[in-house]
């Protein structure tokens, strides 16, 4: 599965890009290799993180469902326990 960005996100992903190069590199970097090096990084290092992402929210939700039985759990065949409570 390839990660998308949408044309509004990859536009501002690009220009936070070229920001950086701006400000932090020796070169700056123009609007094309920006958006490679964009492309690069979804395909090359974005599984990864989507990777950790889907476990990080599997764990979640497993801690949730597993917190269904304490806080959804009813007692069973509890109609003569209150009868014998009474008679005690």
């Amino acid at each position: 599965m390839s990660i998308e960005l949408s044309k509004e996100a990859r536009k501002e992903a690009i220009a936070s890009i070229e920001r950086y190069f701006r400000e932090n590199m020796d070169e700056p970097i123009g609007n094309i290799a920006a958006g490679g090096l964009l492309g690069f990084f979804l395909e090359e290092v974005g599984p990864a993180v989507y990777n950790q992402a889907v476990a990080d929210v599997q764990e979640r939700m497993q801690a949730r469902v597993a917190d269904l039985d304490i806080e959804l759990h009813e007692d069973e065949f509890r109609y003569w326990r209150k009868f014998d409570a009474g008679r005690r």
